[in-house]
């Protein structure tokens, strides 16, 4: 029960981790599976894509040559001799003064070097007459123009998108490496928690950091294992503690990590490893730290819910997303908005302010709902986003526009 002698920001915390900051292993797999996953080796074109000249509009395909000249009012006439459609070409060789009809995507026939439209085409019977002059070239896709054999297609440490996978599986990649999704095992202490979804009983809760946090690893890239609710039993801890650094590249405890008779969390990772952050200068959040144990890094958090989310959004977030190999910061979109209220806050701490968007004489405007109440989770759930005030300012003026980081990265904002 003797408090917080000194307070650290959330850099040391991060600065605490840069040792520990390198991705995790590294695995192959199918690209069915690697949306959202981080490349681990830069990927190079095994091949030219296309691979082979093809059509780029429906029409036929010839020698453009022998359509200068033509135009409707003295159209050309050609012998069609044959067709090409996707995945299955035709195999003749066109001599001068014949066509073959061809469908977009099909391999061009040998001989021919463009594809005059069907639009400016009259066929009769197996004689079509061009009506527009179409130079060599002219709607052929060529062989490797979108990507040419050996070129770098995709660098390492890029995070998958959808259209990556899909360029990869035209070049013919059915796999990838990329950097392990971390394990991380989410510990949830207190003698008062009841399992999450659990009616509450007396002075009982229910667990709420547990499925919140679970979704919130799990968004960034980990693979969340749920272990408790644990009681506050100290020999029982120690022992989740060893168990989880064990199988785990992380482990969370959320609550017991203050200075209270009862929060065990700091001595024991202190015990067993090393305690390397402990206290940090900022609101709500701040019984937060950062410890390892065997080279395991061990996140300290707060059992408030709201504390809970700052932290990890503070700093959690960013370590989980760098074990898997993802940078770039937070996986909030930012926007520009200015405040219907002012923000107090002392000079020396950090705060995290929820916000809502609200319409004031119709300009759109952050209004702080919340700058403190660790307990009060619908507060989060009622904000569309957070502001930071930094340790080095009193807060924002009413007016003063600020950076909003929105919860939602499809948030319509509308007023609330």
């Amino acid at each position: 029960m003797r408090g917080f002698q000194t307070r650290s920001s959330v850099q040391d915390v991060l600065l605490a981790y840069d040792e520990h900051a390198r991705p995790i292993r590294a695995e192959a797999i199918s690209i069915l599976h690697g949306s959202g996953r981080v490349l681990a080796r830069k990927v190079v074109a095994q091949s030219n894509l296309p691979a082979f000249d093809r059509a780029a509009m429906d029409g036929y395909a010839l020698r453009g040559e022998e359509t200068f000249g033509s135009d409707p009012y003295n159209p050309i006439l050609f012998l069609v001799v044959g067709r090409s459609r996707p995945g299955r070409p035709c195999d003749l060789t066109l001599k001068p003064g014949q066509a073959i009809e061809i469908a977009t995507g099909a391999p061009m026939p040998h001989g021919a070097d463009t594809v005059v439209k069907v639009e400016t085409t009259r066929r009769i019977g197996r004689q079509v007459e061009v009506g527009e002059a179409t130079p060599p070239g002219r709607h052929v896709g060529v062989m490797g123009e979108d990507v040419q054999l050996g070129t770098i297609v995709l660098e390492e440490n890029r995070q998958l998108r959808p259209q990556d996978l899909g360029l990869l599986s035209a070049l013919g990649i059915a796999e990838v490496e990329v950097y392990c999704r971390p394990r991380v095992t989410i510990i949830i202490t207190g003698e008062e928690i009841l399992p999450a979804g659990s009616v509450p009983e007396g002075c009982r809760i229910a667990d709420s950091n547990s499925p919140m946090l679970a979704a919130l690893v799990a968004r960034d890239g980990g693979i969340p294992s749920l272990l408790g609710p644990l009681v506050d039993d100290r020999s029982l801890l120690r022992s989740a503690i060893l168990d989880s650094a064990n199988t785990s590249d992380l482990v969370i405890i959320s609550g017991g990590s203050s200075t209270g008779p009862e929060d065990h969390a700091p001595s024991l990772v202190a015990e067993l490893g090393t305690l390397a952050v402990h206290g940090l200068a900022i609101r709500p959040a701040s019984p937060s730290g950062i410890g390892f144990v065997d080279g395991v890094t061990i996140l300290l958090l707060p059992g408030n819910p709201v504390s809970c989310l700052c932290a990890y959004d503070l700093f959690g977030s960013e370590i989980v997303r760098m074990r898997g190999g993802i940078t770039g910061g937070w996986p909030y979109p930012g926007i520009e908005l200015p405040l219907a209220r002012k923000i107090t806050s002392p000079i020396g701490r950090s705060d995290y302010v929820r916000v809502a968007t609200t319409l004031v004489d119709d300009q759109l405007c952050a209004d702080p709902i919340a700058t403190s109440g660790a307990s009060i989770l619908s507060s989060t759930t009622r904000a569309d986003g957070f502001v930071i005030v930094p340790a080095d300012l009193e807060g924002y003026a009413l007016g003063e526009v600020v950076r909003v980081w929105l919860y939602d990265r499809t948030l319509e904002l509308a007023p609330s």
